[in-house]
């Protein structure tokens, strides 16, 4: 763990600095372009560092399966069949010890480049992410850049059987892969046999197109055919290879790794893993994407992880907010749910997976993001992530090609995300073509997430919620408005939220309890408004309603330096109350 606040920005180096203005959807890299790792200039990483981060997602680095054709550097082609979009998936991984060439100026020299760039960014003061797929590879997957002495996976794979323990993949034996869509035909067609089990644990030779069918799922040692055997004694073959990985990339400098879909890789696994490269890169973290809450406190507390993604509690809740399916109020049980594990949550409102929050399939309207932002960043002390293009209202509207109209930025095609592109500006980084709102929203963006980062309140203090005390206030709508309190030493944070479209003056009942508990010190006290920087005179009293107002889609979070706690003053504000009665 950290004692400032993980604020993570995540990029897709392929998209991010890609100027090219006039895509074609299912664009080649001929047409289209790509984004490369040099262009994460100095400048530029001061300026995401600026607007809050100290760590940056590189997504996408590590070589995926492709329909460019890079042969003539030694690479072997993928067929296209068995690609997705023109540019691939970044989580097809055709060899694990390589960059994609497409992020590299000069392909021939793409690993130099990459360590150059984890070299900048430490020297920018931002430290460095990096996926890890564990749970599948491309299918046509081939290292031809190993270390020495690196046996590829599958190399000694019994492909007669369905499982063993030291295969690395799953075999359907004795049928060919017919999925169900069309894989050429003559020389051009893509031929497997015997077929391998697809990524999305599909176990037969017939995947649809809604199937992970890009990739073949890795064998750890469980036989889900066979009644979920577990096979972990001897350590299984696949287990080792993939901590040869781990160590390999650690030994790049990389300070982080965000593993995809980890909990379709057995706990056991991460459990072994992760201690063994602690044990020699001991400040690596790792970040588990997670998408079942009833996992979590196994993954934190056997499988060793640092955080996990907290996508089916904070996330879809707020998410329900601010689309008028959920009230407020229920953003409660999204704490009590991690009770106890709460500084082990990642939070974010995007990510490559999700509807950008501008989408007209989301919130429709980047202004509306502020009250999420603000919760999603301050009710923990666990990390909080954005995505590249959210702090400018980027909308996701584009129809690259395999990603269609969905309101999602494509991992998949060769493009050019216009807000980004905008900003970025042929490496400017230049506010000169955003419009107004754009500027404004990536100020707010920059003021709450350095807040986030930077009160020791919000990184490692203590967190109390207001709600259970403000149900049935006619000054402050449950269903609309959230609040809460954080506190470290003698810092107090008074936390509200409006997601309405209709600024609100709100008077917030602070309980005795929160008196007791966190040691406030009743009073009047000089406080400022961290977001906007309006400075007032506030009372904190369990008998007065702490009255502030809130812009529409709006936030306030009130700092205020406490008096001296002592068990005298809170008598004396209970005396007081039971006099006033």
């Amino acid at each position: 763990m950290t004692d400032e606040k993980i604020i993570i920005y995540q990029v897709l180096p392929r998209l991010f600095s890609n100027c090219c203005e006039s895509c074609v959807p299912n664009g080649t890299y001929a047409q289209n372009g790509s984004g490369k790792l040099n262009d994460f200039t100095p400048k530029v990483l001061q300026e995401i560092k600026k607007l809050g981060a100290n760590y940056i997602w590189y997504t996408g680095v590590i070589e995926h399966a492709t329909k460019t054709d890079y042969s003539r550097y030694g690479i072997r082609p993928d067929n296209r069949y068995v690609v997705k979009g023109e540019a691939g998936s970044p989580y097809a991984i055709k060899d694990y010890y390589d960059i994609d060439p497409d992020l590299a100026v000069d392909p021939l020299n793409r690993m130099h480049e990459f360590e150059a760039l984890v070299a900048r960014t430490h020297e920018a003061g931002l430290k460095v992410i990096l996926d890890f797929v564990p749970n599948h590879v491309a299918r046509q997957y081939h290292s031809d850049a190993a270390p020495q002495g690196v046996e590829d996976l599958g190399a000694h794979d019994d492909k007669e059987k369905h499982f063993s323990p030291s295969n690395n993949f799953y075999y359907i034996p004795r049928q060919a892969f017919s999925p169900q869509f069309y894989i050429g035909e003559g020389d051009d067609r893509y031929f497997e046999y015997p077929a391998k089990a697809t990524g999305n644990d599909c176990f037969g030779a017939f995947p649809s197109q809604n199937d992970w069918y890009e990739t073949v799922k890795l064998n750890y040692g469980v036989d889900y055919m066979g009644g979920h055997r577990l096979c972990f004694d001897p350590i299984p073959d696949t287990w080792h290879k993939m901590l040869d990985i781990l160590l390999f990339w650690c030994g790049k400098g990389i300070d982080a790794f965000r593993c995809d879909m980890a909990h379709m890789v057995p706990v056991e696994f991460w459990g072994w893993a992760i201690p063994r490269v602690k044990e020699s890169y001991p400040a690596v973290l790792f970040i588990a994407e997670i998408y079942d809450q009833s996992l979590y406190r196994l993954y934190i507390e056997k499988g060793k992880f640092d955080y996990l993604y907290d996508k089916v509690g904070l996330y879809d809740k707020l998410r329900g907010v601010l689309c008028h399916q959920v009230s407020a109020a229920q953003l409660t049980y999204c704490w009590q749910a991690v009770d106890g594990i709460g500084g082990h949550m990642l939070n974010f409102l995007e990510n490559h997976d999700e509807q950008r929050f501008a989408s007209p399939f989301f919130a429709g309207d980047a202004d509306k993001a502020i009250p999420a932002l603000v919760v999603a960043t301050m009710m923990s002390t666990g990390p909080m992530m954005i995505y590249f293009g959210q702090e400018l209202g980027e909308r996701g509207d584009d129809v690259e090609g395999f990603s269609g109209h969905d309101g999602r930025t494509t991992i998949f095609d060769y493009w050019s995300v216009p807000a980004v592109r905008q900003w970025y500006d042929g490496g400017r980084c230049s506010v000169a073509k955003l419009t107004p709102g754009q500027k404004r929203l990536r100020n707010l963006y920059k003021t709450i997430l350095n807040i986030g980062r930077r009160e020791k309140a919000v990184g490692q203090g203590s967190f109390f919620d207001l709600m259970y005390v403000n149900g049935e206030n006619p000054r402050f709508n449950p269903h609309r408005h959230y609040a809460f309190l954080r506190k470290y030493g003698n810092e107090l944070l008074v936390i509200a939220v409006n997601f309405d479209t209709h600024p609100a003056e709100v008077a917030i009942n602070l309980p005795d309890h929160a008196f007791d508990t966190m040691k406030i010190a009743a009073g009047q006290y000089e406080s400022t408004e961290l977001i906007s920087g309006e400075k007032a005179t506030k009372e904190l009293s369990p008998d007065t309603p702490f009255s502030t107002a809130i812009p529409a889609c709006g936030a306030v979070v009130w700092k205020i330096e406490l008096k001296n706690f002592s068990q005298r003053s809170i008598e004396k504000i209970k005396k007081d109350k039971k006099i006033s009665k």
